[in-house]
């Protein structure tokens, strides 16, 4: 059942009484807050709350739990206190995962193949797993793993190469153990991944394997992306002389190429859905941070692991592809196209709480 989030701002009368004021004009205030879950239609007393402002304001339900910051008393007195967004995120897709049209695809563990496992990371010293999403952060929270593989004295991850964080060999594989073990350790590691906009990460993957002089991209999809969908009968043999002609795959190209029905399944890591790389339906992940909050989340999840005085998460990327971007690239892709490309990443942005964004799916 979807919820609605209420945010208050507290104030403590001189004898401890907590007080409250009105629901927060909008997620971005800079007062303390006491944030509640309310069910969808529930009478409150005042009134029955059917909309949730803040799920349309903020595009994500996690988005208006950025400047909340409890009191201790405020902390023991209110019912249904949220500490994090992954806790808000975490309950949002046990609740879709449980949802009929979920639960008829559902699987278990055992059937599972160990290709299926690939993107999760194993560090046993610390009791971890993380599994990563290209295209959401995964770059540097490998850099933090190779550190913590390493040991103490902790370097600093900006310190690790990039070129470094992508070759498997320098990383434990969950499915390379037996199992047993597997099984031992995703019930008793601490499990975490990060999610992004579904859009958002696709428009980033465009733009980093094809908008880039990328000759394996290009080999691999480029060549045959352009031919197919480009009227480009011979395309150039490498991405040199394709960029120095002024030749490129465009981002409707790309879109056309995975709306393909000849288009091979499951797709390139990189456009694959974020439910088909980590399974958070069979995978109970203790902790779910977010691309949009990559900062803050990364402060919150390195506490959880008590490696918040040793490791300092590297900062964003300055370059990276926004939201307020999306229509702009859309716009390039007619509707119906859309229309199917948002039925493609639909368990993705249901599972992990971003809103359907209408405003590209309406005529």
């Amino acid at each position: 059942m979807y919820v609605c989030i209420l945010l208050f701002p507290v104030r403590c009368s001189s004898h401890g009484a907590e007080q409250r004021t009105p629901p927060a004009p909008h997620c971005g205030t800079h007062h303390p807050h006491r944030v509640v879950l309310i069910p969808m239609g529930q009478d409150t007393g005042r009134k029955r709350y059917n909309k949730c402002p803040y799920v349309t304001e903020c595009g994500i339900f996690s988005s208006c739990l950025v400047s909340w910051r409890g009191s201790r008393s405020t902390q023991k007195t209110s019912p249904l206190i949220l500490f994090g967004r992954s806790y808000l995120i975490k309950q949002l897709l046990r609740n879709t995962c449980d949802r009929e049209e979920f639960a008829e695809g559902k699987r278990s563990l055992e059937d599972m193949s160990d290709k299926q496992l690939e993107n999760l990371i194993v560090d046993d010293k610390h009791g971890i797993i993380y599994c990563y999403i290209p295209k959401v952060a995964c770059t540097n929270w490998k850099k933090v793993f190779l550190v913590l593989k390493q040991g103490q004295p902790y370097q600093d991850p900006m310190s690790i190469p990039s070129e470094n964080v992508h070759h498997k060999i320098n990383f434990a594989l969950l499915n390379g153990f037996p199992r047993p073990e597997i099984k031992a350790k995703l019930k008793h590691y601490t499990k975490f991944l990060y999610v992004r906009d579904p859009f958002v990460r696709l428009i980033s993957a465009y733009r980093d394997k094809f908008q880039k002089e990328n000759e394996y991209f290009y080999h691999l999809y480029g060549r045959d992306i352009l031919r197919t969908y480009a009227n480009q009968a011979d395309p150039p043999e490498t991405a040199h002389e394709a960029f120095a002609s002024g030749i490129h795959v465009s981002f409707y190209n790309f879109i056309q190429y995975l709306l393909d029905p000849q288009t091979v399944s499951p797709f390139e890591p990189h456009w694959r859905q974020m439910d088909s790389l980590c399974h958070p339906c069979i995978i109970q992940y203790d902790f779910i941070g977010h691309q949009e909050t990559l900062q803050e989340d990364a402060e919150q999840l390195l506490k959880m692991l008590m490696l918040e005085d040793h490791i300092r998460f590297p900062p964003s990327y300055e370059n990276v592809t926004s939201r307020d971007s999306v229509s702009d690239w859309m716009g390039t892709v007619p509707l119906d196209e859309r229309r199917k490309l948002y039925k493609l990443y639909e368990e993705d942005f249901r599972l992990f709480g971003y809103r359907k964004p209408s405003e590209l799916l309406d005529g």
